[in-house]
């Protein structure tokens, strides 16, 4: 009786993400509130900033892949901070509970900072300055059906503020993984389910930046190293963006055509812009040292004249008493890197 429950929630499950899926691809046209899929904590930043899998029952996990949130990570928090470019800032709290009742939940309260901006007129005269900001808050809620299955749902609230201008949406998560007995494990994610409700111009509402995304991980036998790999947006197949500016010089000066790719090498390119792997290396009990590489940032932010590590990211993790310290950077352009810094704990810890 309960195999047969499983396995009905499980393919449940896959139909509603079909579902989504089949009507997400007719959909099309815009999206909003883009800043949903910027990884605020620091242990994601450095493993590529998308879904992974986790192993070890870490809440940071929990923002991109609900799924993973359960009752072992019962009191725990975890505030992140990103030092983005300019006066950009972003903050991130976290915090799970279990309910006997309920089940597991996490919250999450996410706050983006754009920093001052003038006003001015016609003329150029300054006439004082505005804000602009970014809100959402998330609830999640998982369970581990069993010892290789796992579900998980998250409903977000988006709010953005920008002058006197403001809009609020709302979207759903979803996500399932595969953990099996040798190790591995596999990760299915839909994310940002939703659209605006209220937009900053009437009847301009546009849909929440959904994707699809499969991750897998492996713990390797006889050496602490987890490697993992991610196709991200499984919805789309071409990502290619057509930079206007022209850096590589693909456009034709006297007939203003632009040089495709071809063949192989055309399908290599729009595969691998979904692409993201990396991995996660254990030194003793107490240090990680982490490394991922994202193809697509790399297409789109690089600067031919000086490539530099564009697309990479990197991150270490130190457990120091009752806490655990994540910090990473991921090099998006060529001018910076952003630095991010995670503080986790257990509060139980503390009794």
């Amino acid at each position: 009786m309960k195999i047969a429950l499983h396995a009905s929630t499980i393919i449940i499950f896959l139909t509603f993400l079909g579902s989504v899926l089949h009507l997400h691809a007719q959909i099309g046209g815009r999206s909003t509130y883009g800043y949903l899929e910027t990884a605020l904590p620091a242990r994601i930043a450095a493993l590529g900033g998308t879904v992974q899998t986790g192993v070890d029952n870490d809440i940071q996990f929990t923002q991109f892949n609900p799924a993973l949130i359960n009752t072992q990570l019962h009191n725990h928090i975890s505030l992140a901070f990103v030092d983005y470019f300019a006066d950009v800032k972003f903050t991130n709290l976290q915090y799970s509970r279990t309910f006997e009742k309920f089940g597991s939940f996490v919250g999450s309260l996410q706050y983006h900072n754009y920093g001052k901006f003038e006003y001015a007129g016609e003329s150029g005269d300054r006439q004082g300055t505005f804000g602009a900001s970014d809100y959402s808050f998330m609830l999640g809620w998982g369970r581990r059906l069993d010892s290789n299955f796992s579900i998980g749902a998250q409903l977000k609230w988006a709010v953005s503020q920008f002058e006197s201008y403001n809009s609020f949406g709302m979207a759903v998560d979803v996500a399932g993984i595969y953990h099996s007995p040798d190790g591995w494990q596999i990760a299915l994610v839909a994310r940002n389910i939703g659209r605006e409700i209220k937009s900053y111009l009437p009847d301009h509402a546009s849909f929440m930046p959904f994707s699809m995304s499969i991750a897998f991980s492996q713990k390797l036998e006889h050496l602490p190293l987890r490697f993992f790999a991610v196709y991200d947006h499984l919805q789309k197949w071409d990502l290619t963006y057509a930079d206007p500016i022209d850096l590589r010089g693909r456009i034709d000066p006297i007939t203003g055509k632009r040089n495709e790719l071809k063949g192989i090498e055309k399908r290599a390119d729009q595969l691998m812009r979904h692409i993201v792997f990396g991995g996660e290396l254990s030194i003793g009990k107490n240090l990680k040292l982490r490394g991922s590489y994202n193809y697509r940032n790399r297409q789109e932010m690089l600067v031919p004249e000086k490539p530099a590590l564009v697309g990479f990211a990197w991150g270490a993790g130190i457990r120091v008493s009752k806490f655990s310290i994540d910090y990473s950077r991921a090099t998006f352009h060529v001018v910076g890197s952003p630095n991010y810094i995670t503080v986790s704990t257990n509060l139980d810890a503390f009794r």
